[in-house]
């Protein structure tokens, strides 16, 4: 299936300049979305895992049934002061402005490798993030699964100079 005709463009949302890909006109077509589960679990089942983590908000939507799926767990990677327990913290820049990324202590285990799951990459900000809570837990980064891939942002690339696996379903230009 092409996912790519379920995805709208958005112009100037969240502000001006910014070319916004909605992923909800992907998620509301019910074929849509388990191609779009399948096509991630396929990549994750050539791949050597212990826990799939997604990336506030829209990463848990795809890492809640693949976790499900593929019977791994979830870890929840959320915005500043969202988690109650002890965490670790990663400050980062986006594409439009600056932000938190927590998860708790107890997610990630030494030397578990970790699979980080988002809708999208753009510049590859939240994602490095990502990859740094894992490292402070101790934990690997096994790879990234992306549904969309902002190409001409250079995100994915970025993190694929870090030695990181990355893979996306759809590619996009930014703008």
């Amino acid at each position: 299936m092409d996912l790519k005709k379920y995805i709208r463009s958005i112009q100037d949302y969240p502000k001006k300049g910014i070319l916004f890909r909605d992923i909800t006109t992907l998620i509301k077509d019910k074929d849509a979305f388990k191609d779009c589960i399948d096509q991630m679990s396929k990549i994750l089942n050539k791949m050597n895992y212990d826990k799939i983590a997604g990336i506030e908000s829209r990463g848990f939507i795809f890492s809640s049934p693949l976790s499900y799926n593929l019977t791994k767990p979830n870890v929840l990677m959320r915005k500043k002061n969202k988690l109650p327990a002890e965490k670790y913290s990663e400050d980062f820049e986006l594409e439009y402005g600056k932000a938190t990324l927590e998860m708790h202590k107890d997610s990630i285990q030494a030397k578990e490798k970790v699979i980080i799951i988002d809708d999208l990459i753009a510049t590859g900000g939240t994602a490095a993030a990502a990859a740094k809570l894992v490292e402070k837990s101790g934990g690997e980064v096994a790879g990234f699964i992306f549904v969309i891939n902002l190409f001409d942002l250079g995100g994915k690339e970025s993190l694929e100079k870090n030695s990181y696996k990355c893979h996306a379903l759809i590619d996009f230009p930014g703008h």
